[in-house]
């Protein structure tokens, strides 16, 4: 028995090579020459900033960062992101960046994010005079740039440029410069299948996959299955053979789908069934997209993803660009009516009480729209760009505004400049009070993934005087944002909040087309008492209101504030409304878009404009007919006066046909 069970089958697994059902080497994707490039693209953009002779931090952190990038063999994923933004930009569409990458300098100067990650300074575009260590500028330190004061050079005159947001380059490739970098960017969600094409453009046809997603089974449907199975069989099982069996089928895959953003790429020379086996999403043989089809995840240790994610902000502005004529990257981010509006509604020109008892000009603007957001405004009462910077980072964090931060800045222990906001203040100030800098980086990545401290990680605290407090809020934290993501998401907001200020019928034409949800005509556009009317009715009814009525509540809010700015909406055109963008109707009006009528979907109101080119109605029945829509619509758009007087069918009498 010892020989058959123990002596021969160990003999017969020592006979056996090792294999592996996936492939364990990495296989990223070749650009010839993308070192040397991206060295050339860097290097050409800072000296276009900075002039010929590079400041010592503009060089020594552009070489650290270079040197880090290339010896890693990451210039090639820095490369790609390179060209899809500009391709991007070239098309008339900003990218914004999320995640840790604007930490990198290097993707600052490969034009990948516009975050500066450089400490604050000024610079001269005109004779390159800069100035990075000046008292002045020092106490600047772990601001952004855009805070400090308009000054004029010295050298010829000219107004400085100010710049740098200091985000140490740590965050992003880990302090040997060896962690895996993730690229992720925010394109425009009308040009995101146009990034994802210009992937195949790059790489070839056949090169590139969108990243497979794996559905698995959840607890109750697996339960649900095992009781169908049973009452089908005419069987009983007790409850607890019930949960075993329902136990053993959670986490089998149910159906497969398609990452929203992701993209494999696959070298040349290399066959992706070496990788994975590639389907159509959810077996649909209609579909042109092919997914890989095990999860991502499973094979992101060999071949690239990228993550070409689609974001409403980008699209906002370029519509606001396209209205206004004013281009967005000229916007300055210390512009003082603009910062008004998170604390307070002067810059509006109305009252609280116009607008329901809100305080703050922030409805509507991404990110600090929230009814959450706005008390952390009202708490912390923000007077510059970093400090939206700052409170970006704790409303998107876990546990570190609530029962941490915001305890401890009302107990006068800390102020919103010295909290830890984002990931990235961890380790700053751990270096700046003596701790070491590879220590200061691991306590960093332990408490931003909601791991605590260690005994030995709070003794060297302890030992170089870190505060009680301090220690206190780092055991709490269970999520941390990186300073980048949140500095890149206040910038694209900043700019929508100036569009507000000064283009006001742009920006509510811009937010109602893109951002409004469940917005409704017949609810929003007819007036002010009747939209306050269903108003106080959402109000009352707040604690049962479902989520498509919440969504309504919202939009009715930033409706309400038009309204009280002077502005009005002009009744729907059928002729000359669009399908789903708003427009400026006159000096003070919008005219809704069709897909705001209740029914009128998406694909109907496109019918709709489709309809109208083809020639005038003749009668509501002819409208139906050539629209596609619903009896039901066709009467309410009738009763809404949206109609004119079309007659209800084609049918005349033979007196009226002989007139």
């Amino acid at each position: 028995a010892m020989e058959v069970v123990i002596t021969n089958t160990n003999k017969i697994a020592d006979m056996i090579e090792k294999i592996s059902p996936v492939r364990p080497d990495k296989c990223p994707p070749v650009i010839e020459d993308s070192d040397k490039t991206l060295r050339e693209i860097c290097y050409n953009k800072a000296h276009s900033m900075y002039g010929p002779n590079l400041p010592k931090q503009v060089e020594q952190r552009l070489e650290h960062e270079l040197h880090s990038i290339i010896t890693n063999g990451f210039a090639v994923m820095y490369i790609i992101a390179q060209k899809l933004v500009w391709k991007s930009n070239e098309d008339g569409y900003l990218v914004g960046s999320r995640g840790s990458v604007g930490s990198s300098f290097v993707a600052t100067m490969a034009g990948i994010t516009e975050v500066n990650p450089l400490a604050a300074h000024y610079y001269c575009t005109n004779c390159f005079y800069s100035d990075f260590e000046s008292e002045e500028v020092r106490k600047y330190a772990g601001s952004s740039g855009c805070d400090m004061p308009d000054k004029n050079c010295p050298v010829c005159g000219q107004p400085l440029s100010k710049d740098g947001h200091d985000i140490p380059f740590e965050t992003f490739l880990g302090f040997n410069g060896d962690k895996e970098p993730d690229i992720d960017l925010n394109f425009s969600g009308e040009y995101q299948s146009k990034a994802h094409d210009y992937t195949e453009v790059i790489f070839g046809e056949g090169h590139t996959f969108r990243a497979g997603t794996i559905g698995t089974l959840a607890d109750k449907t697996a339960y649900g299955y095992v009781l169908k199975y049973n009452e089908e069989r005419g069987t009983h099982k007790r409850r607890a053979e019930i949960d075993r069996i329902a136990s053993g089928c959670v986490g089998v895959r149910r159906t497969t789908g398609q990452h929203p953003g992701g993209i494999i790429v696959l070298p040349h020379g290399e066959k992706i069934y070496s990788f994975t086996p590639v389907q159509r999403p959810a077996n649909d043989m209609t579909t042109k997209t092919i997914t890989t089809h095990f999860d991502y995840h499973s094979i992101d240790h060999n071949l690239l993803k990228l993550d070409i994610l689609g974001h409403d902000d980008p699209t906002m502005i370029r519509m606001l660009e396209d209205l206004t004529g004013v281009d967005a990257k000229t916007i300055r981010l210390d512009e003082q009516k603009v910062l008004s509006l998170f604390d307070n509604l002067s810059a509006l020109g109305i009252r609280p009480e116009d607008i329901g008892g809100c305080d703050l000009g922030c409805l509507g603007i991404p990110e600090f729209g929230t009814d959450f957001v706005m008390q952390m405004l009202r708490d912390t009462k923000p007077k510059t760009f970093s400090d939206l910077v700052r409170i970006s980072g704790l409303s998107h964090g876990t546990d570190v505004w609530l029962n941490n931060a915001q305890t401890l800045i009302a107990e006068g222990k800390c102020t919103l400049s010295t909290a830890i906001c984002t990931r990235d203040d961890i380790m700053t100030y751990l270096i700046n009070e003596g701790v070491d800098s590879g220590h200061s980086f691991k306590i960093m990545e332990s408490v931003r993934k909601g791991k605590g401290l260690t005994q030995e990680m709070e003794e060297e605290m302890l030992a170089n005087n870190i505060p009680e407090w301090y220690i206190w809020s780092c055991k709490r934290i269970k999520y941390m944002f990186p300073k980048a993501h949140a500095a890149a998401y206040v910038m694209m907001a900043f700019r929508i909040a100036y569009f507000k200020v000064y283009y006001p019928l742009a920006y509510y034409a811009a937010y109602f087309s893109i951002r409004a949800s469940a917005f409704n005509y017949e609810l929003m556009c007819l007036g002010r008492e009747r939209l306050e009317y269903y108003m106080a009715d959402y109000k009352r009814r707040s604690n049962e209101l479902t989520k498509k009525e919440q969504d309504v509540l919202k939009d009715m809010r930033v409706v309400q504030e038009m309204y009280a700015r002077g502005f009005d909406f002009m009744p729907i055109d059928i002729y000359k409304a669009k399908a789903h963008h708003f427009q400026i109707v006159g000096d003070n009006k919008l005219m809704p878009s069709l897909s705001t009528i209740d029914g009128l979907g998406d694909k109907a109101a496109d019918a709709v404009v489709e309809a109208v080119a083809e020639g005038p109605f003749l009668s509501r029945d002819d409208f139906r007919s050539r629209c596609k829509v619903s009896s039901t619509v066709v009467d309410l758009m009738a009763d809404l006066g949206l109609l004119g007087d079309l007659p209800i069918s084609n049918q005349i009498s033979l007196m009226d046909f002989l007139k």
